[in-house]
């Protein structure tokens, strides 16, 4: 398969920079035929009684934080100032050591001292591969975050952060700090949905995946096979396996919120031989046209990226035509795109 059959175009003017409220945004229903053009609100009525809704309880860490190069060594007074620097953490080594990605990622030489504020500072201590670098903080970072950190909003939303974000970028059952992007198909929900849903007889179960620095790593090989998915831990709670295992073996559809469930439930089944088995478990898999899905029936989700490894899930899941005949209507529609846009809620194709 080549990148270039998962292009499409789209206007500027639908790249969603803002979002709605919770539970107002539009959702393309393609479960039936032909698609309908609903909002979020109609879900409970287009579920059935007894399906299993599972969701990702991970929660965005405010992982983007500006600093100041500086030549000389940690808590000394003799610098001199090197210019602004910006870090996105990406992955916890050790107390002390991160990954992260730099930019300008010229300025981020082995040795440099970057102060953040009066309380943090770390020093690069080199390349970890991959366009990342492995930075040193003087303590642990964890505890600064919510006073100098940033929502790590996507590139494509082209506006700093607000107050407003830290909320929004966040969904109504975010409980377990570790995600540097958002699961953003649970963005959509609020309280009173989740809880006309379980009035209805949907029943909803949380696993965790804390979405990783790959969601912002673009496909840049001429063929698919050649990309390499990045590593994102997830765990599914006892709770959470038994019940989808129930579901499972009483022939109710499991209804997965976002891609982020579905790589998490697919790589668990893998993991376990068909079995889903409650522990922490890592993954790597990049579902791509040909994936044999054995866990999710339906999956809601966003629109996404033109030759993205998200967009190339979401065409295994249905079928790389209905896809885009899907995201032709959604075009022609004027559907909101991306992390603060509408929805489709897709079933797995026969």
């Amino acid at each position: 398969m080549l990148t270039d059959d998962f292009d499409y175009e789209l206007p500027d003017k639908l790249i969603a920079q803002s979002p709605v409220a919770r539970g107002e945004a539009r959702l393309l229903d393609s479960t039936g035929d032909p698609p309908q053009h609903k909002t979020i609100r109609d879900l409970p009525e287009i579920l059935r009684p007894g399906d299993l809704v599972v969701v990702n309880d991970t929660r965005v860490i405010p992982a983007r934080v500006f600093g100041s190069l500086q030549t000389g060594h940690l808590k000394t007074e003799q610098t001199q100032a090197g210019g602004r620097i910006e870090i996105l953490l990406a992955e916890r080594l050790s107390e002390l050591d991160w990954t992260c990605l730099a930019r300008p990622g010229r300025r981020a030489r082995p040795g440099r001292r970057i102060v953040f504020d009066g309380e943090l500072e770390a020093v690069v201590i080199g390349r970890a591969g991959d366009g990342r670098y492995q930075i040193r903080f003087s303590e642990p970072i964890e505890p600064h975050l919510a006073r100098i950190g940033h929502v790590p909003l996507p590139p494509y939303i082209k506006r700093p952060d607000t107050e407003e974000d830290r909320d929004r970028y966040q969904t109504v059952f975010a409980e377990r700090p570790g995600a540097i992007a958002a699961p953003t198909a649970g963005l959509h929900f609020d309280q009173e949905l989740l809880d006309t849903l379980t009035r209805r007889g949907v029943e909803i179960e949380r696993l965790t995946l804390h979405v990783g620095i790959g969601t912002f790593k673009p496909v840049t090989t001429r063929l698919v096979h050649e990309h390499t998915m990045e590593k994102e831990r997830y765990e599914l709670t006892p709770g959470c396996a038994r019940g989808i295992e129930t579901a499972r073996r009483e022939g109710r559809r499991i209804v997965a919120v976002g891609t982020t469930v579905v790589r998490a439930l697919e790589s668990a089944s893998l993991s376990g031989q068909g079995a889903i088995v409650a522990g922490p478990g890592s993954t790597e898999l990049f579902i791509t046209p040909g994936f044999r899905f054995s866990v999710v029936d339906l999956m809601l989700t966003n629109f996404h990226l033109p030759r993205s490894t998200l967009l190339m899930l979401v065409s295994a899941f249905c079928g790389t035509e209905e896809v885009r005949k899907i995201y032709d209507q959604a075009i022609r529609r004027s559907y909101r795109f991306y992390s603060y846009g509408d929805a489709m809620l897709a079933r797995r194709a026969a």
